[in-house]
């Protein structure tokens, strides 16, 4: 099937900076857009940001975050600047992906990582 593996999350500081990866395998024919969400305690599922031909941003992260996607080696990345307490979440990776053995677009999303911004 298909797997997504993030890495990168952590402990920082507020102010500080991290950078996530995701990398995407197994029976992978085509992805169309990838990208993150995240979820903080108590609240809902949240895009953080997507990237297809073009690139979406949450609102709360605009100016401070920045995805990127590397589509030879089926990976995204998300740098992450000027982080705040409130960016504390677990992140997810995700993907929609057209699978050589469903022969169907689903998504398929990462284990989550945990990144938290404390001082």
């Amino acid at each position: 099937q298909v797997q997504l593996v993030e890495s990168g999350g952590g402990l920082v500081q507020p102010g500080g900076s991290l950078r996530l990866s995701c990398a995407a395998s197994g029976s992978i024919r085509s992805i169309n857009h990838m990208g993150w969400h995240r979820q903080a305690p108590g609240k809902e599922r949240e895009l953080v940001a997507r990237i297809t031909s073009t690139i979406d941003y949450g609102d709360s992260v605009k100016g401070r975050f920045t995805i990127s996607r590397d589509n030879a080696k089926n990976t995204v990345t998300l740098q992450m600047n000027a982080l705040k307490p409130e960016d504390t979440a677990v992140y997810y990776c995700y993907a929609r992906v057209f699978s050589s053995v469903t022969w169907r677009w689903d998504d398929y999303w990462g284990q989550g990582t945990q990144v938290t911004v404390s001082s």
